[in-house]
């Protein structure tokens, strides 16, 4: 239904305003008794076999929601009841900021892709804590990020305000250096600036009776060298694991007429780069440390391939847009499949 039906007229119309639109009427459907609970028995798949730890925490099952969908956690409640593990909100600032000026989402429908410059558009990091004080029993990650007029040298203020704020209130961290739509963010991807990042946010998370894990997430253009840097970097930071991977700034091979737009590519074209980066890091690591693989997940053999490259866990965000809600609990079901094959 959702593919022939809803998709096609979603589509009709502007992507950033389809996107608030669905955010209202999802909310609207779920405030109508029963609703909650029929999402739930028509896209959960509960089975103890899909449980996993990783970075000391149990997930009820291993596909997660992408940060960038419920940026301001207004949604989480709702968007957990199609079958997700887990929801990860943010990108968060500390102050709210507009992001880049519209328009600045684009479908690429002839690639199943997206581009997206945003820039970090959020209510800051205040307005989202009140919402994620009435959580109950969602497993939530933070994103956090810096405002986009706070320069590189002071970046790691902003990073710590978001950690210190968050902290009672998300499960796990993720430091976002790598989108391509905050002027120099990525400079931060860099060695000495990054380890000195990671480092001063474990160092306030030790301090804590509890420290969280702290995820980093990065581009899938990165080089091979830069890739063996971010394995030194979380081995020395230690830190809990890494997303692998935000959107591209490649444009190879692509079909749609508005493919040469600015911003960060997501979707299809992204699965076989986003699936390299993954085997890389955990082969060369030797899997010393939890991978979540992000980027082009449209099916469930797309993210089987990146769990049997190396991931403890994926994420949805593109692939959740065109294949809808079923695709959460396809994977699910075939992950179900493969243990049976194994066992």
């Amino acid at each position: 239904m959702y593919k022939s039906f809803i998709r096609p007229l979603l589509f009709c119309f502007d992507p950033e305003k389809v996107h608030y639109f669905t955010f209202s009427f999802i909310r609207f459907l779920n405030k109508i008794p029963g609703f909650s609970s029929l999402f739930q028995a028509l896209y959960e798949v509960k089975d103890a076999r899909l449980e996993r730890e990783v970075f000391g925490i149990k997930f009820k099952n291993p596909v997660g929601l992408a940060a960038g969908f419920d940026k301001d956690a207004k949604l989480y409640k709702e968007l957990s009841n199609f079958g997700f593990g887990f929801i990860e909100i943010g990108t968060l600032t500390p102050v709210g900021q507009e992001g880049n000026p519209k328009k600045r989402l684009f479908r690429l429908k002839e690639d199943n892709a997206i581009i997206n410059r945003m820039g970090f558009n959020n209510g800051g990091v205040k307005e989202a804590v009140e919402r994620l004080k009435k959580n109950k029993g969602v497993l939530i990650g933070g994103n956090i990020g810096k405002n986009k007029v706070t320069p590189n040298e002071e970046a790691v203020k902003d990073y710590e305000i978001c950690f210190e704020a968050l902290f009672p209130y998300v499960d796990y961290f993720v430091v976002n250096v790598s989108s391509p739509n905050t002027p120099n963010l990525r400079e931060l991807q860099d060695k000495k600036p990054l380890t000195d990042l990671l480092q001063t946010l474990q160092n306030q998370n030790d301090t804590k009776p509890k420290p969280k894990p702290i995820l980093l997430k990065i581009a899938p253009d990165l080089t091979d060298e830069q890739l063996l840097d971010i394995i030194d970097i979380v081995n020395e930071t230690k830190i809990a694991g890494v997303i692998a991977t935000n959107t591209t700034i490649s444009r190879e091979g692509l079909q749609s007429e508005n493919k040469s737009e600015m911003g960060g590519l997501s979707g299809k074209p992204l699965t076989k780069r986003a699936t390299e980066v993954i085997r890389f890091l955990s082969e060369k690591s030797n899997k010393s440390f939890p991978i979540i693989g992000v980027g082009g997940i449209h099916t469930a053999e797309d993210a089987i391939e990146k769990l049997n490259a190396g991931a403890s866990l994926v994420q949805l965000y593109t692939g959740f847009i065109y294949e809808g809600p079923a695709l959460v609990k396809a994977i699910n079901k075939k992950i179900l499949a493969h243990h049976e094959l194994n066992e």
